[in-house]
């Protein structure tokens, strides 16, 4: 059964690299370029506050997503990431004709990941070139803009633009205006909408208007309902003349401000009061930062950029400044209502940790705001400690809709907390943090777990009922990960006492080195009591060797991916290969660490650009938790960095035989640099 699903996955994943769109190879590693339009699946642009979805139709934004800002999904459902009022489309007209798919030629898009924008080009008929740039802009992180220039070819023009503000159909009450702001008789034009969340949970507010260079056109306004109205100018442009301006809004909610209506005004009126060069310059000089923190492959154009796709989105999804996470669509998309999983912890904060620690402790911190409410769940469960949700919100509580039984039974989140905030500790070895923020966390977490191990008669300790990473196999006892990753949590709150000199209570250790494991008789560790080589949904017994660095012997380690490899299925997320690349690439085995990396992302790209889905038969990228178990497998595989006491540390890299050299930078508190060659 299982050699059968194996070549089913092999031919899905070869059909792919015969079928699959790549982008135009102009050689450029920070640079994406595409000139098909069709099957378009576009890259998210974000502030960390703000996700902006393009489309290949010109001038248009498909939405506008909002971090951590939440209603409910349904009147009976949970909560729900909502999206942001949008500000983002423009009509543009030329000698009367509407700029459309239809009538321009040479249609372009560069993703630059080096600066975080977005450039559209293409010609209008024979009489104009036009191009127009996105931005999330990162300093002004509930801000964007689109920056457009017009040029005149063989002809003068005469153009129409309508910059638009479209309201969800969902919000309540919503309420249309345009108001002329008057200082000094500097006149300051704006176009709002604001309106209520769907369940009045919310207060929304855009804010937009357009950016002129040394001139002010007459602006007219018109309402086509409460939930869209739009604000136009009109000019003409000379045979040869190049004309640029921009197009800017404000997305802000009750959940940030007091008073989100006047906030994005005000962010608005800084924007067109002759601040929109020195906000590009301010963006670009923010992520020239970010990208300190960087991976650089010779040898390997495609790796290159997918490697580097990665990163920019979790570069993009998160902030050092917010105390917020990081969803697995990141602010692509509604899916998984916008939630906070282990995603979070295990997959996407290891490679922000290598490279970020900054942005590593906001999504701590985002965990440690949340500590009483992790400690009021465990107490209305029968537990003490911490016990962390599934699915976690703005609230803390839990999140997971009740039909899923991972919500109520997938507990290991908990243990990935405590080793996440380890992990921090071991590459800042910050010890002030370890005493305020770290062990109070670390703690609980092995409190809850010595509440929720139970003894067995031969003095072992089991953790029953629960739902491992293999959510096909719910409600089962001594989980393979849940056991081992309670095991790595507990050990690790041990040392942290000792290094503070706090009393660690005796269960912890008790618990820790008597947790029940099971195998086969071949030795092959089960993946819970009852498992019976059934095809599993994701890596979970194979994680026990990596991250959690627990099994060791290589024979053993061999012995358990030889046996779960052909069983995870294709329909399973893309992160689960990328651990058994990093676990061969640590073997030494470079080829089959290659296939493995290849496997765990290439057959879940979309075109044009490769932005990931979650699995090879979806569609719902952006997937930052493929980002980040991709960017493990160069960083911890290929690379062969490890977390340890003693910092980030390199033991031995193993290179694929097309990478001539990988450098990774930016490493670690001290922004190491450590370079790999054969």
């Amino acid at each position: 059964m299982k050699y059968i699903f194996l070549s089913i996955y092999f031919v899905v994943f070869s059909l792919y690299l015969c079928l699959a769109q790549p982008a135009m190879p102009d050689g450029n590693p920070w640079q994406i370029t595409v000139s098909n339009p069709e099957s378009y699946v576009g890259i998210a642009l974000s502030s960390g506050r703000i996700g902006l979805m393009p489309s290949s139709t010109p001038f248009k934004v498909e939405s506008i997503i909002l971090n951590n800002v939440y209603d409910k999904e349904s009147a009976e459902g949970v909560s729900k990431i909502l999206l942001g009022i949008n500000f983002a489309n423009l009509d543009v007209v030329i000698d009367g004709d509407t700029v459309s798919q239809t009538n321009i030629a040479g249609w372009k898009q560069t993703l630059n990941m080096n600066k975080a924008l977005l450039t559209t080009s293409f010609r209008f008929k024979e009489k104009a070139e036009i191009e127009y740039t996105i931005y999330a802009l990162r300093g002004l992180p509930y801000v964007g803009l689109v920056d457009v220039t017009v040029k005149a070819l063989a002809e003068n023009i005469s153009i129409s633009v309508t910059g638009k503000i479209t309201c969800p159909t969902q919000y309540k009450d919503p309420s249309a205006s345009f108001r002329i702001l008057k200082d000094n008789e500097i006149k300051m034009p704006l176009l709002q909408t604001a309106a209520k969340s769907p369940f009045g949970r919310q207060t929304l507010a855009t804010t937009s208007t357009f950016i002129f260079n040394h001139e002010f056109p007459e602006l007219n306004h018109s309402v086509k309902t409460s939930y869209s109205h739009q604000l136009s100018f009109d000019r003409k442009i000379d045979k040869g003349e190049i004309y640029n301006f921009g197009w800017c809004g404000a997305v802000c909610s009750s959940q940030d401000f007091s008073d989100p209506k006047s906030e994005s005004e005000r962010m608005v009126i800084y924007m067109m009061r002759g601040n929109k060069s020195s906000a590009i310059n301010q963006h670009e000089m923010l992520w020239s930062k970010l990208w300190q923190g960087d991976i650089v492959i010779e040898g390997d154009l495609e790796s290159q950029r997918d490697v580097r796709l990665a990163l920019f989105h979790l570069y993009s999804f998160s902030r050092d400044d917010s105390n917020l996470s990081i969803a697995p669509m990141g602010l692509s998309s509604l899916n998984y209502n916008g939630h906070i999983f282990w995603d979070t912890e295990l997959w996407m904060f290891p490679p922000l940790l290598v490279f970020n620690q900054e942005i590593a402790n906001s999504l701590l911190n985002y965990r440690f705001d949340r500590l009483q409410k992790a400690k009021q769940k465990a107490n209305n469960f029968g537990f003490e400690g911490a016990m962390f949700p599934w699915e976690s919100d703005d609230t803390g509580e839990e999140a997971t809709p009740t039909w899923a039984l991972t919500g109520t039974f997938e507990h290991h989140i908990t243990a990935d907390v405590g080793i996440a905030f380890w992990n921090y500790f071991r590459v800042t070895n910050n010890l002030v943090w370890l005493k305020e923020k770290g062990f109070p966390v670390m703690s609980e977490v092995a409190n809850f777990w010595v509440s929720r191990a139970e003894k067995n008669k031969d003095g072992s300790y089991s953790i029953l009922n629960v739902v491992g990473p293999d959510e096909f196999a719910p409600n089962v006892d001594d989980n393979a990960f849940t056991n081992g990753s309670v095991k790595a949590a507990l050990g690790f709150a041990i040392k942290a006492s000792n290094l503070l000199g706090a009393k660690a209570d005796p269960k912890w250790n008790e618990v820790a080195e008597h947790l029940k494991f099971n195998y086969f008789g071949n030795g092959v560790m089960k993946e819970h009591r009852d498992y019976k080589g059934e095809i599993i949904k994701q890596a979970d017994v194979n994680l026990l060797a990596y991250p959690l660095e627990l099994v060791t012997d290589e024979k053993t380690v061999k012995r358990d991916l030889e046996y779960y490899e052909p069983l995870i299925s294709k329909e399973g997320p893309a992160m689960g290969l990328s651990v058994l690349s990093v676990i061969y690439a640590r073997m030494g085995n470079s080829e089959k660490a290659f296939d493995l990396f290849k496997r765990s992302y290439i057959p879940n790209k979309r075109a044009p650009f490769g932005a990931l889905a979650e699995s090879a038969t979806s569609n719902n990228p952006y997937f930052a938790t493929g980002a980040g178990g991709l960017l493990q497998a160069v960083i911890f595989g290929f690379g062969g960095l490890h977390f340890t006491e003693a910092g980030i540390i390199e033991t031995k890299h193993c290179l694929p035989k097309s990478w001539s050299k990988l450098i990774i930078k930016g490493v670690g508190p001290q922004k190491k640099t450590f370079v790999f060659e054969h």
